[in-house]
């Protein structure tokens, strides 16, 4: 390990000696919705390399709460990259699918408080609803549901009665909230879709907010390292934990700088379009900036590992 410790490694540290947690545990928890590119590289880097570096252990966990995108092949391009690059993620991959029955039990009981409601507005006035930055916005008047219509309306979402976008589970926080992201923020949604794993077992899917933050708590991850683009999400990470009062030790998210390559795109969806519009002959053409793509062109592993140390 360097001598020269970034902000993370520190923060590690004050953790392990003030035995806030006896065990270092990190985890890498990609979308399996497309093939890992450079910046993934770095976020493997920084999860597996800190769990390394204290002994402790990273999770690969498939975050699979969107079934419309997510495939088997997108899981296969990951296990690829993280052993390609030299990391070992230990017995299993862990996936969030595997936690839907207890993510379910967990939005039953923010019902049961009275701090999560079925909304039936549509997307647009959901929006409308939302605010602005300068403007608070007002919450929705299917909140007034009682706890008793809440629960039947969420079981009979899960049942598939109901078609997509006519039902929402949100939590119930505050709408004039200044950190936007507060502001009854969305927890469950419709979707009929065939998921890769549970077949079509589930007709309503957590959304990230809600689901990352329980999946890290169930495996046990003590520090919950993501970009800077879920900074704003922090505060509902610790809503969601702090309210269902789960024992202790718990997780803490925190940030670093995502990835950023001048004359480089970056983005998923734009990689992806030029998969699916042939302009490249696939995610590991060495003209992409995918991990697959690199390896195909003649890199080594040590020369990724390398520039995202340096980096």
């Amino acid at each position: 390990m360097s001598e020269n410790k970034d902000f993370l490694r520190v923060k590690v540290e004050e953790d392990l000696k003030s035995s806030k947690y006896n065990e270092v545990v990190t985890r890498f928890p990609p979308e399996p919705n497309g093939f890992p590119h450079i910046g993934h590289a770095k976020s493997i880097c920084i999860n597996f390399g800190i769990a390394k570096d204290y002994e402790g252990h990273c999770n690969l966990r498939m975050d699979d709460t969107n079934p419309t995108t997510e495939d088997t092949k997108y899981v296969e391009a990951l296990k690829d990259a993280v052993q390609w690059l030299g990391f070992d993620w230990g017995e299993k991959v862990h996936y969030t699918s595997n936690y839907f029955p207890k993510l379910y039990e967990y939005a039953v009981q923010l019902i049961k408080m009275g701090k999560a409601y079925v909304d039936s507005l549509d997307e647009e006035e959901i929006r409308e609803y939302r605010g602005t930055v300068t403007e608070a916005g007002k919450r929705s008047k299917y909140a007034d549901r009682t706890v008793e219509e809440n629960l039947d309306l969420f079981e009979r979402m899960k049942k598939g009665e109901f078609k997509e976008g006519e039902h929402i589970l949100r939590a119930k926080i505050d709408m004039s909230a200044s950190n936007m992201q507060l502001r009854d923020p969305l927890l469950y949604r419709i979707r009929h879709a065939h998921h890769h794993r549970t077949g079509d077992e589930w007709c309503i899917y957590p959304m990230y907010d809600f689901a990352h933050c329980l999946s890290d708590y169930t495996e046990g991850i003590t520090h919950s390292i993501c970009t800077l683009e879920f900074e704003n999400n922090r505060a509902i990470y610790d809503w969601v934990l702090d309210t269902l009062e789960l024992p202790k030790p718990r997780p803490y998210q925190h940030e670093f700088a995502r990835l950023g390559i001048n004359y480089t795109v970056m983005s998923k969806r734009k990689l992806l379009e030029l998969v699916n519009t042939h302009r490249v002959s696939g995610w590991d053409d060495p003209r992409m900036p995918t991990i697959a793509g690199y390896k195909r062109r003649g890199y080594t592993p040590e020369s990724i590992l390398n520039f995202c140390d340096q980096i």
